[in-house]
């Protein structure tokens, strides 16, 4: 039986002794005695160490009408992290950002790290348990909030943005930049994933490692040229915010992208050209309906797609080739777990074969073990251990997964004795160039959308909702072919369960589909057989009234209900479509709204944006919004 090492200790570091600037002639490669310039096993310059050298004229961050420039982000850095200080919060601190993806939000993050201490991202977009429980369980020391909400965990302590940034007595930014000193083991954030057991578990990341992930993106070609403009695409409780915000550190423009632009193709492509973006991190499955759009008209550096967070099919990867050689951009595949530091391997898409995930970055080690943990034969599959510095602390409050996840490295060498490794649960071939075939999972864990679920925890949830004695998640296909949850549930009700998953889940585990079942198929052991449950929602058979564009008695009238009626239909699988009808309620999510507005587009010729599928979900709403972009356009 392997060794497993006790998880990290998390009792607040000891301040590093201050140096008269980064890199003095005690420092070395991994040691720091200044305290801000080296990570373990590596020299790679502390994030803020790096900050405080970018142009302070140049533009930092923006923001749709808001921008600042480094010199303005670092000195409300410095008023955000002076009050944090008056507040007793300093390194091993944890202060929560229930921030929604803004300016405020980056000055946020870097006046917490400026203050030595660790952020704990709390999207405000999540359902209220949901953030309740990420402040509760993280045992978070300060509330970040928008406006007057407070916490949203009754008795947690919590601050305004205004008060944060209105510090009474700081004066002008000190010259030169002063981040609190830190260590590369200091915790630099806590990022909560899908949890196996039924509840999310907290990500820690240390300084080094989030240092690390910068300088080896910038050794991998992902980030290039100087004073770049980075697209802020992801979620900021998802991991990839992390490689986004980090590229300011080397000075580059950070651009947020706003909800409704994200979410619909159209929108985005334009905002990538007005925006001049060299840089966006995006999903295979939102990278597929942006390639037709983008006209690589925005800037003189084609757009680089950091594509990842599930695996991209063999047609987009032709696509992705194909726009390459073009000139119209270039992509390179990442992939990682959020315990290894976002991002594990890169690789380039630039020529035709079988899809990779492209080399491991040197911040990290890869194994490949077999189930006795012995390394496998040349070109066999194995699961992916990953060791090295860029390998997390553990899980905030949990020292049995965490040892249960992180286990000693038994294939540590001369160099890397008495190492960790993170077992990642993916299964993998490796090339002959040393790239990366990803295979899939040999666990209870999908990705969908970019997300990471733990279908457990959604089968937990389904549970402990009145009158289901039993249910089971699976990761299948829709009607129209679209990747989405279907929950197979014995007992409940399907528009209740829905209901009660959406005021706990984030919207993304939501199943799109809910099948009641009589009994669930057993294997000889007794256990559910998850393979005899069907993977595919199949469109039901279209009756005369449905085809005659109506619903028994109740008349959907004129050309946009009819057509909504029949692509609802044929895309969520529903057996019958009335006017009072939720698109969302039904099943549907980001990707199928983006369908709904193409066929619509497509069908009645008229240019109907994403956003009024969020505004009008009631298919009732929706028609009448169409027939009035009609009446428009005949005008």
């Amino acid at each position: 039986m392997t060794a497993v090492l006790p998880e990290r200790s998390t009792a607040p570091a000891a301040p590093a002794a201050p140096a008269s600037s980064p890199g003095t002639a005690s420092c070395s490669p991994g040691t720091c005695a200044c305290g801000t310039c080296a990570t373990a096993g590596a020299g790679a310059a502390d994030l803020l160490a790096r900050l405080a050298t970018a142009p302070g004229g140049r533009t930092a961050v923006v923001a749709g009408d808001d921008r600042l420039t480094f010199d303005e982000l670092r000195a409300e850095a410095t008023a955000i992290a002076a009050r944090l200080a008056a507040l007793g919060i300093g390194p091993e601190s944890v202060v929560a950002l229930c921030l929604p993806r803004s300016a405020v939000l980056v000055t946020a993050i870097i006046g917490t790290l400026t203050a030595g201490a660790a952020y704990l991202p709390v999207d405000p977009a999540l359902p209220a348990d949901r953030r309740r429980y990420l402040v509760e369980d993280s045992g978070a020391d300060l509330v970040v909030v928008a406006g007057a909400e407070g916490s949203p965990a009754p008795g947690t302590r919590a601050v305004t943005v205004a008060e944060l940034t209105a510090a009474p007595g700081t004066g002008p930014a000190p010259s030169p930049y002063a981040p609190v000193p830190v260590t590369a083991d200091t915790l630099a954030y806590v990022i909560y994933t899908s949890g196996s057991t039924g509840r999310p578990k907290g990500v820690e990341i240390g300084r080094g490692a989030a240092s690390l992930l910068l300088k080896e993106l910038e050794e991998a070609g992902a980030a290039t040229g100087e004073g770049s403009r980075v697209g802020w695409n992801a979620s900021p409780s998802f991991d990839a915010s992390v490689q986004q915000w980090t590229r300011l550190c080397r000075g580059d423009t950070l651009v947020m992208i706003d909800e409704e632009t994200r979410r619909d193709p159209s929108l985005l492509a334009a905002f990538v050209d007005e925006q001049a973006l060299t840089d966006l991190d995006i999903t295979p499955s939102h990278a597929d309906p942006l390639l037709d759009l983008l006209t690589g008209d925005g800037g003189p550096r084609p757009l680089t797609l950091l594509v990842g967070g599930e695996a991209i099919s063999p047609a987009l990867w032709d696509r992705l080739v194909a726009a390459h050689r073009s000139g119209l951009l270039r992509a390179l595949n990442v992939y990682g777990p959020t315990e290894c530091t976002v991002d594990a391997t890169a690789g380039p898409v630039d020529g035709p074969g079988e899809p990779h995930i492209g080399a491991v970055l040197p911040g990290l080690r890869m194994r490949l073990l077999d189930e006795r943990l012995a390394p496998v034969g040349p070109g066999e599959s194995g699961e992916l251990y990953l060791a090295g510095p860029r390998v997390g602390r553990g899980y905030r409050h949990r020292p049995g997964l965490t040892a249960e996840r992180f286990v000693a490295d038994i294939a540590g060498d001369a160099d890397h004795p008495g190492g960790r490794m993170y077992r990642t649960g993916d299964r993998c071939r490796l090339l002959p160039d040393g790239r990366l075939v990803y295979l899939g999972r040999a666990d209870g864990q999908v990705k969908l959308r970019g997300h990471r679920i733990e279908l457990p925890e959604i089968e937990a949830a389904l549970t402990r909702a009145d009158g289901v004695a039993e249910a089971a998640v699976v990761l299948g296909e829709d009607a129209g072919g679209t990747a989405c949850l279907i929950a197979y549930h014995r007992g409940g009700d399907a528009a209740a369960l829905r209901a009660a998953l959406a005021d706990g889940l984030p919207s993304y585990m939501v199943p799109s589909a809910f099948v009641a079942v009589d009994r669930f198929a057993t294997t000889p052991s007794g256990k559910l057989d998850r393979s005899a449950l069907p993977t595919r929602v199949e469109a039901p058979a279209e009756t005369e009234a449905e085809a005659a564009g109506t619903e028994g008695g109740d008349g959907l009238d004129g050309r946009a209900e009819e057509l909504i009626a029949r692509v609802w239909t044929q895309v969520l699988g529903a057996a019958s479509i009335g006017p009072d009808d939720n698109f969302f309620k039904l099943g549907g999510h980001s990707l199928l709204a983006i369908k709904l507005v193409s066929r619509v587009r497509a069908e009645l010729s008229v240019a109907l944006p994403v956003k009024a599928v969020y505004a009008h979900p009631r298919l009732r709403d929706l028609a009448a919004h169409i027939e009035e972009l009609l009446a428009a356009q005949d005008a």
